[in-house]
């Protein structure tokens, strides 16, 4: 901003008092004339803050701390993968890229837990989202940043692991052509769960401004799930009843993935009883997933059109 440069204007007003006189001052600031950058800068920059912000980047060195445990912890496994993998020479790995992401399921939701009400429950509670949505940014912008950003930081969380397994499928000579294929499909599948999860999670946490409050919803929304769900199921399986371990896995998210990937990805699905949906099952849990996550897009736009007035 330029320096003002005073100038008095003869403008001179009587206030039928005392024979008082106001007396006008243009202070002289001259308009921005540099380049407008717009709502799509703006977007971006919020979007590249939140997923830095994720992983505690750009904040204090106690904001880092769990992000990046947790993000050791899902590497971790595959990092001794790989290196029995290539000590021993095996001709394949011991896991398939599909099964890694429900395995670390609990991480991936102590994650989410953690990070999706820092995305936004501060922003809530101190009243800072209707200075977003003054200019140039909009309610739509701000929640596709977010929902964006919480997608992509859980889609470097569960990708990275499978990476790593990948480079030391390589490392190990195993086939290249096997390997990549498998790789593939479990990226499409951890693309859709980040999309899920994070909508969900975002959701859950933007609910409340108390972080406190958002952490628990979370995990009680992704933990309470899981555990209600695999107890039926395997009952299920034990009685023989294979319709209900299928239809039951609709009401976790992390079963609904797992169903999604063992229908439509080749993967190997994890239920109790070894078969996961097929057929009209499997497109009954893709229709499931897609709704959710178009759902929790339109549940935010929802939620921030009341917070923005």
């Amino acid at each position: 901003m330029s320096t003002p440069t005073p100038r008095t204007v003869d403008a001179h007003r009587d206030t039928g008092e005392r024979g008082s006189v106001t007396r006008i001052h243009n202070i002289g600031y001259r308009s921005y004339g540099g380049a407008r950058l717009g709502r799509a800068y703006a977007r971006r920059s919020l979007y590249s803050q939140s997923l830095r912000g994720a992983y505690g980047l750009g904040r204090s060195a106690k904001s880092k701390v769990l992000p990046m445990i947790l993000f050791a912890v899902m590497c971790v496994p595959a990092a001794i993968i790989v290196a029995v993998a290539v000590t021993t020479k095996m001709t394949a790995l011991p896991i398939e890229y599909t099964r890694y992401a429900i395995i670390m399921q609990a991480v991936i939701g102590l994650f989410l837990a953690a990070q999706a009400p820092q995305s936004v429950s501060r922003d809530l509670r101190f009243k800072t989202v209707p200075l977003y949505f003054s200019r140039p940014i909009e309610r739509v912008d701000y929640v596709l940043a977010k929902y964006g950003a919480m997608a992509s930081a859980l889609f470097v969380l569960t990708g990275v692991p499978l990476l790593i397994l990948y480079i030391g499928s390589l490392l190990a000579k195993m086939d290249f052509v096997d390997q990549t294929k498998g790789l593939a499909q479990a990226l499409v599948a951890v693309a859709l769960l980040s999309l899920l999860f994070g909508g969900l999670g975002l959701v859950m946490a933007a609910l409340t401004p108390r972080r406190g409050f958002g952490v628990a919803a979370v995990i009680a929304t992704f933990t309470l799930s899981f555990g209600a769900v695999s107890t039926v199921q395997a009952i299920a399986g034990e009685t023989g009843a294979t319709g209900v371990v299928q239809w039951m896995g609709l009401f976790s998210p992390i079963t609904l993935i797992d169903g999604v990937q063992t229908a439509f990805l080749g993967a190997t699905t994890s239920f109790p009883s070894g078969d996961g949906p097929g057929g009209a099952a499997g497109a009954v849990y893709l229709l499931v997933v897609l709704a959710l996550i178009l759902g929790s897009y339109a549940v935010l736009m929802l939620r921030y059109r009341k917070v923005g007035l």
